[in-house]
Formats: structure tokens, C-alpha cells, sequence
């Protein structure tokens, strides 16, 4: 009898496994690659910019939401082209690609020459005198001090070398396991995420690419839809303007400086604590259509303002599944090749399960999208 009943009993766990509807049901860990698509889809399902369908399509060229997406896609191609506002009131209208121009230009390949004017020589006189930096910092400065290279750089904050627990044993797989790790340098980090001001002050300098997304907000509001390439020519730019060595912060670093020196969930606490953060669920200010501006919330131990929430910040690191086999120095965990990088610390958009300071995701480094911007780390040497 069960010999009979076995090829049915397969069936039914067959369909039980694969039924669309349990991808909404809680079932799936946080990274698996069917959770990161459908976490992906439900923050711009409802978005008004082409750039975040592109972008998924790119990511999941053959993905379940693929039909949806192109019609999207088309629909607000379509919109452009007629002249119609294709976002939303509240925020400042993105400039419409021509309609000669059905899709955006690829994303420049590591490397490869970018597809705008380099930035000028030194020997420019009128630009080089809009941007020369005042007289360098010290460069023994105290844990805390704040620092700032140039007048349209980002403001730094200090910080001492320590030691920390990284990761997360009790949530998501990719953040374990927990492990220590030993930063044995000083380093400086931006207080808040490079804000749209300073990405115009580059792209006015010609060293950056001129965003779609870079007037939706005002001048204070976090720079977004920057890729990982996209971030490289603002680092570019600092360190020649500045003669000090910027980077992106390695992924051990920003959780060293999120934590702030606490070892919680969350840099106040175990617990969400309305107020701390700019996510959907974290209190006012909030938004639906774009992030508060940076520094709207309260700052961390450390002085840093909007490590959860705001916009997902770009890091150094390669993507990783876990932390098995991780550098314990701080050090940036590379790999040949490397295409996927990690993002950290959440969005607007997200929830307050996102807020975490052992929180973290992954994103293709050469894809634009409108949750994710960046930081800004410089050695203190």
C-alpha cells in the first residue's frame, strides 16, 4: 500500500516546495538567492523610477517578476517621451532620458574610460582654484575630532583602533558566525553618507558622472542611485583635490563604527527604539518617496549620523555567503573578478528588521540603484 502511495506523497511535497506563495511566507532565510530577488522586487514595486526596473532586469534577467518589471519599464518610457511627470510630486522631478534613448547606458566596466570629460589637470588655474583644499588636518588627530580636508569635502570623524565582535549568530545565515576582529589602525569616516551637494561639487569638477537621480532631494539630502564604480571617481577626485588617501570603508570597519562600541542589536539597544533611524517603521521624519536629509536623526557613541537607515552604503569588501574563513584584522576581504559587493546598514524603504548593525546585503558593483549611496573612509596616516 505505501508503495502505491509514495508517488503521490512526492507529488504533494513537490508542489509544497515549489508553490510561488511561500516565497511570501516567511520560509525563506534572508539570503538565499530567491529572498534577495523578492526583497529587491518589493522595494521598487511600486517605484516611478525607470532606473529601478532596469535595474532588477539586469540583476534577475530571468527572474518571476520579469514580465511585470519590462511593463513598468515601458509604461514610464512611454510617460517620458510624452512629457508627462513620471515621479512623484514630492520629490523634484528626474530629468526624462530622451526618447531616441530606450535604455540607460551601461555602467562604465572597471577600468574601462569613463564616458564624460576626465577631471581637469592641476594645471587648470580656474578650476583648480574653486576646489584647492585649505591646510591639511593634523594628522594626529584625537578619537572624536572632526576633520575636514577641503570646504565642499565631507566632514570626518576620528576614530581609535579597537576591537569588536562582528556578526550575528542569532538572525541571518550570512552573518555568522560571530567572530572577533582587531582593527589595529586609525581611521577616519564621514559623520554622515556623501550628500547630493558634494556629489555636484564633482560632478562640477568633471570627475563624476551626473546622475539621473541627483536632484531628488534637496542639497542635504544622501546622494543615491550611485553604483560601486560610481563611488570610485568620488574617491578619486577627494584624494587628488585633498593629497590624503580616501577610500570606501572596509565592511569590518563600518560594522566597527555603526556599533559605536556597543554590542546590542542595535547601537541603542535590543530593541527598535523609534526616533534612531530613517526606515519605514523607525519614526518621524519619514518619507515613502525619498530619505530624510542626513543627520535628521540622532548620531551614534562615535558621533556618526545615519549608519541604519537612509540609504544602503556601498563598502570595499567582495560578497561573501558568511563570515567562515573572514580576515580578523579589519583588513578588506577581496577576491579576483570580484562583481557582487557588500552594501550595509539599510534604507529608507526598509524595515526595522534592516536597522541592525550586523545587517548586511550584497548588490552588483557596476548597477545603479535608488536605495544605495556611500561613505566616505580615509586612512590617518
Amino acid at each position: 500500500m505505501w508503495r502505491r502511495l509514495l508517488p503521490l506523497c512526492l507529488l504533494f511535497a513537490s508542489l509544497f516546495v515549489t508553490w510561488p506563495g511561500m516565497a511570501n511566507a516567511g520560509v525563506l532565510p534572508k539570503d538565499s538567492s530567491e529572498q534577495y530577488e523578492i526583497t529587491f522586487w518589493d522595494s521598487i514595486k511600486d517605484s516611478t523610477y525607470p532606473g529601478d526596473y532596469e535595474a532588477y532586469l539586469k540583476a534577475y534577467p530571468n527572474g518571476r517578476f520579469v514580465p511585470l518589471a519590462q511593463a513598468r519599464l515601458e509604461r514610464l518610457r512611454a510617460a517620458a517621451s510624452a512629457g508627462q511627470a513620471a515621479h512623484p510630486p514630492a520629490v523634484p522631478a528626474q530629468t526624462a532620458r530622451p526618447a531616441a534613448v530606450p535604455a540607460p547606458a551601461p555602467a562604465p566596466a572597471k577600468n574601462a574610460p569613463t564616458p564624460y570629460s576626465p577631471a581637469p589637470s592641476a594645471s587648470a588655474p580656474a578650476t583648480t582654484a574653486a576646489i584647492a583644499p585649505p591646510k591639511p588636518a593634523a594628522p594626529t588627530a584625537a578619537a572624536g575630532q572632526e576633520i575636514k580636508d577641503c570646504p565642499t569635502c565631507p566632514a570626518l570623524i576620528a576614530l581609535n583602533p579597537g576591537a569588536f565582535t562582528m556578526g550575528n549568530n542569532a538572525d541571518d545565515p550570512s552573518e555568522k558566525p560571530a567572530h572577533r576582529v582587531t582593527i589595529g589602525h586609525p581611521f577616519a569616516l564621514a559623520k554622515y553618507s556623501v550628500t547630493v551637494a558634494q556629489w555636484k561639487a564633482c560632478v562640477s569638477a568633471l570627475a563624476c558622472p551626473p546622475l539621473s537621480n541627483d536632484s531628488g532631494g534637496g542639497p542635504n539630502a544622501p546622494v543615491r542611485d550611485v553604483s560601486w564604480d560610481d563611488a570610485q571617481h568620488y574617491l578619486k577626485w577627494l584624494t587628488k583635490i585633498t593629497g590624503k588617501t580616501y577610500r570606501l570603508p572596509t565592511e569590518a570597519e563600518w560594522e566597527y563604527a555603526a556599533r559605536g562600541g556597543t554590542s546590542s542589536r542595535y547601537w541603542w539597544g535590543d530593541t527598535m527604539k523609534k526616533g534612531n533611524a530613517n526606515c519605514k517603521d523607525c519614526g518621524d521624519p519619514w518619507h515613502a518617496d525619498a530619505p530624510s536629509d542626513v543627520g535628521s536623526f540622532a548620531a551614534n557613541p562615535f558621533g556618526l549620523y545615519d549608519m541604519n537607515g537612509g540609504v544602503w552604503e556601498w563598502v570595499s569588501d567582495c560578497w561573501h555567503s558568511s563570515y567562515k574563513n573572514a580576515p580578523a584584522d579589519g583588513r578588506s576581504w577581496d577576491e579576483p573578478m570580484c562583481e557582487a559587493r557588500v552594501i550595509r546598514g539599510g534604507s529608507w524603504k526598509d524595515d526595522a528588521s534592516y536597522m541592525l548593525s550586523s545587517t548586511r546585503f550584497k548588490y552588483d558593483g557596476s548597477v545603479r540603484y535608488s536605495e544605495n549611496g556611500f561613505r566616505v573612509a580615509r586612512d590617518m596616516k
